[in-house]
């Protein structure tokens, strides 16, 4: 039947529905037991949940009801029923209901309940998508995610991981003694990190206001007050490109432990990841101390190697001098990379690091030590002062975490912050945080800081190929309206 059709004739048994005196739209059903629980012998059971299936066979008929558990069948018999088995002759798949009835097996086996009543919760106007046997178009499936849940259990399974990976970690960092704490999302400077900003304006103050691009300003103004080990699961805000790996919005833990280090961070960082792994979460893609990521085994047996940024540009792309302007411009040539002329000497780090490097790490690897001018937050290393201890974190070949040993010199902070307002870039302007800086003058404990990104770890935790697959509603250009 064409959409037309069908949507009249759900329209036809809505009006039938009301003409019987029943709500189509029902209130409060308490239920007793969920699908995946029903058993035989449990004696009556009362269950809610949509119609996904039916079966119709005269006088009786058969239907499968899905709950966020899974689905249970349902038998119903005319003479049994009466006047409601009329009612569900109004019925379509898609419905909401609530039934109560007596588990048994049919010949063949199957767990089944057969239905003593049955009651009408949500009516559904339009049918089920691509009828009823699954949504398999992208962009349908990111723009109505509803239906995505309805038609696809298997993305219902991620999101509820998903909660759990979270739930895990905030139990996890609670058992150590981590305190939970929230910091502004609207920030008067745009700070914390190196990204264009989402900008908007407060009309009471008169004042332009930034959507946070990461909460580590403010989580360290708490290490002054003298809160040791705090960590905020946050929304954060970056005003760039859409790909696999990025969406605008996105969730990050960021922690911060007093008088601890980068080293300090990547044992918590190595301990909570394996700890997610250890717990059994339905959905986790795990065998042993191996992970599947898409197609490729990772081995995620402690410990984790730890290697420097140095050594590695050596390792898979012979550069020995991360400062050296020409030959990193004259590998990323080679490579057919395309370059402006225009980039700074960083510029070509990182892309050639993202061309060469990055694809090998695919056991989790701490990349340690960064120079400097990319680090402004982390503090130099003892023996060389334009070396930062810092680290990221790499597993599948993706970014998962990035962490410091804090700076927390308020000159030498104060000093960087003004090296990085010399070399603004249009888009992404920078002022110094004179804020932050009288918070450091009253003494900030040394201390070690970690960012992990939820949604790139969700996403190789449950194998999952793009980030938009970890988000509920990820963020889509507009569709295109058709004129009639």
């Amino acid at each position: 039947m064409a959409e037309k059709e069908l949507l009249q004739e759900r329209e036809e048994k809505l009006n039938a529905i009301i003409e019987r005196g029943v709500s189509p739209y029902g209130g409060r059903f308490d239920r007793s037991i969920t699908a995946r629980e029903v058993a035989d012998g449990a004696g009556d059971v009362r269950l809610a949940g949509r119609i996904v299936t039916m079966r119709n066979h005269g006088k009786a008929a058969f239907a499968d009801l899905e709950d966020l558990s899974g689905r249970i069948q349902l038998y119903l018999q005319q003479d049994l029923l009466g006047s409601v088995f009329d009612l569900y002759q109004l019925l379509d798949i898609g419905d909401i209901v609530g039934i109560s009835g007596e588990p048994f097996r049919t010949r063949t086996g199957q767990l089944t309940v057969k239905v003593k009543e049955l009651t009408l919760l949500s009516k559904s106007s339009r049918p089920l998508p691509e009828k009823w046997h699954g949504l398999k178009d992208v962009e349908t499936r990111f723009r109505q995610r509803y239906l995505d849940l309805i038609s696809n259990p298997e993305v219902r399974e991620v999101f509820v991981a998903r909660s759990l990976i979270v739930s895990h970690i905030r139990q996890r960092l609670n058992a150590e003694g981590f305190l939970e704490v929230e910091t502004p999302m609207m920030h008067p400077i745009a700070g914390g990190a190196e990204a264009r900003p989402f900008v908007t304006h407060h009309n009471t103050l008169d004042m332009e206001l930034y959507l946070r691009i990461a909460p580590e300003l403010y989580l360290k103004r708490l290490l002054v007050g003298g809160l040791e080990k705090v960590y905020e699961i946050n929304r954060s805000f970056r005003n760039e490109g859409i790909s696999p790996l990025h969406n605008p919005e996105f969730t990050m833990l960021e922690l911060y432990l007093a008088y601890a280090d980068y080293n300090r961070m990547a044992e918590v960082a190595e301990g909570l990841i394996l700890h997610l792994l250890e717990t059994n979460i339905p959905g986790v893609n795990r065998l042993g101390n191996k992970v599947n990521y898409q197609g490729a085994e990772v081995d995620m047996s402690p410990p984790w190697r730890r290697a420097t940024l140095s050594d590695l540009m050596k390792e898979y792309a012979g550069i020995s001098d991360l400062r050296d302007r020409a030959k990193l411009l004259a590998c990323l040539q080679k490579e057919g990379a395309p370059c402006t002329g225009t980039e700074t000497v960083f510029d070509l780090l990182d892309t050639l690091f993202k061309l060469k490097v990055q694809p090998k790490l695919v056991s989790p690897v701490f990349v340690m030590d960064y120079p400097r001018e990319i680090s402004p937050l982390a503090k130099s290393k003892p023996e060389d002062a334009e070396t930062v201890e810092r680290f990221e974190l790499f597993i599948a070949g993706m970014e998962i975490g990035n962490a410091y040993s804090e700076l927390n010199d308020p000159k030498e902070q104060h000093r960087r912050f003004a090296e990085e307002v010399k070399h603004n870039r249009p888009d992404r302007s920078k002022s110094v945080d004179e804020d932050y800086i009288l918070a450091l003058s009253y003494g900030m404990p040394p201390a070690g800081g970690l960012g992990i990104g939820i949604d790139r770890l969700v996403m190789f935790l449950t194998n999952q190929p793009s980030i938009r697959e970890v988000i509920l509603f990820p963020l889509l250009r507009p569709q295109a309206v058709i004129p009639k």
